[in-house]
C-alpha cells in the first residue's frame, strides 16, 4: 500500500474534545459492524456453512436404517442417537478447511478491501488514530469468525433436535451425563472453537495490511492454514507441531471426556494468543506507518 499520512494520531491533539473522539470511535464500530455482516459475501459465506449441519443431518438422517449407519469419522457416528453430536460433527468437518477459507476471505478483505476500492484514506480522516482504525477491523473479523462459528452451531443444534432428539449425553468414555451438561459441553465445544480461529483472524488482518489485493491477502491467510496442517502431519517436525497455528484445533474433543484437561485446552488457547500478538503486532507496525494514498 501506498499511503499519504493523512490519518490523526491515536493521542488526541491539546484542546481535542475526548467524547468526539469516542463518539467518532462508536461510529465506526457500528458502520464495520453493519458493514461485516451486512455485506452479501460474507452472508452468502455465513449462509454455506450453515448448510453444512442441515446437508449433514438430512445425509444421516436418511441414511440411519441403511447398511451405512454408524459409519464415518468420530463424532458423526454418533449423531443419530443424539442431535447434540451434530453441532460436534458439523464442526469436525468444518474446522480443517471451510471455516478458515471463510475467516480468511473475512480478514484479508479488512484492510485490504478498503484500499482496493479507495476508502482506506477516508476512513483514516476520522479522528480515531490508525491505531484504533486497526482495532476495529480486527473487532469486525472477529465478530464474522464468532457468527461464522455460531452460524454452524445453531442450524446443527436445531437441525440436530428436530431429526434425531436431543437427550443424556454419552461422553467419549461411554460415560453418560445430563442433558443440561452435555449442552454446557457442547456450548465449551463451540467456544473453543471459536478462540482456536482468533490466530488466523490476526494472521490475515496482517496480509491484509501489505497489499491493496484483497485475493492476495485471502488467499496468503488461508495458505498459511493449509501449510500448518501440512506441517503438522509431519513426524519429523514434531518439536514445532505444539506451536502450529492448527496443531490444536481439535483439542476440543477434551469437552467431551469425563475430566476435561484444564492443561491441554488452556496450551492451544496460549498458542492462539500467541500467534495473535505476534501477528497483531507485525499488523500494527505496518498499518500505522505505512504511507496510503488509496
Amino acid at each position: 500500500m501506498s499511503l499519504v499520512d493523512t490519518a490523526p494520531p491515536d493521542v488526541a491533539p491539546p484542546g481535542a474534545e475526548p467524547v468526539r473522539h469516542r463518539g467518532a470511535l462508536g461510529r465506526l464500530v457500528r458502520s464495520e459492524l453493519t458493514l461485516v455482516l451486512g455485506r452479501r459475501r460474507n452472508v452468502v459465506l455465513l449462509v454455506g456453512l450453515a448448510l453444512v449441519p442441515l446437508l449433514l443431518g438430512l445425509v444421516l438422517f436418511l441414511a440411519q436404517d441403511s447398511g451405512l449407519a454408524g459409519q464415518g469419522p468420530p463424532f458423526v457416528a454418533r449423531v443419530t442417537g443424539n442431535g447434540l453430536f451434530l453441532v460436534v460433527a458439523s464442526l469436525f468437518l468444518c474446522t480443517p478447511f471451510l471455516l478458515p477459507l471463510t475467516i480468511g476471505i473475512a480478514s484479508g478483505d479488512a484492510i485490504a478491501g478498503e484500499a482496493s476500492t479507495g476508502t482506506l484514506r477516508y476512513l483514516l480522516v476520522v479522528p480515531v488514530g490508525r491505531g484504533r482504525l486497526l482495532a476495529v477491523k480486527a473487532l469486525g473479523a472477529l465478530v464474522f469468525a464468532a457468527a461464522a462459528v455460531l452460524a454452524i452451531a445453531l442450524v446443527g443444534l436445531l437441525t440436530g433436535a428436530i431429526l434425531f432428539g436431543v437427550g443424556d449425553l454419552t461422553l467419549l468414555s461411554g460415560t453418560t451425563v445430563p442433558l443440561a451438561d452435555g449442552i454446557l459441553r457442547v456450548a465449551g465445544v463451540v467456544a473453543y472453537v471459536g478462540l482456536s480461529m482468533t490466530g488466523l483472524v490476526a494472521v490475515g488482518l496482517f496480509f491484509s495490511t501489505l497489499t491493496e489485493v484483497p485475493v492476495g491477502a485471502m488467499a496468503a491467510t488461508v495458505v498459511v492454514a493449509v501449510v500448518s496442517s501440512v506441517l503438522d502431519t509431519l513426524p519429523q517436525l514434531a518439536a514445532i507441531h505444539p506451536a502450529l497455528l492448527t496443531h490444536h484445533w481439535f483439542d476440543f474433543a477434551e469437552m467431551l471426556r469425563v475430566v476435561p484437561s484444564a492443561d491441554v485446552l488452556a496450551q492451544g488457547l496460549a498458542v492462539q494468543a500467541g500467534w495473535v500478538a505476534v501477528f497483531g503486532a507485525l499488523a500494527w507496525a505496518r498499518f500505522t506507518t505505512a504511507d496510503v494514498t488509496s
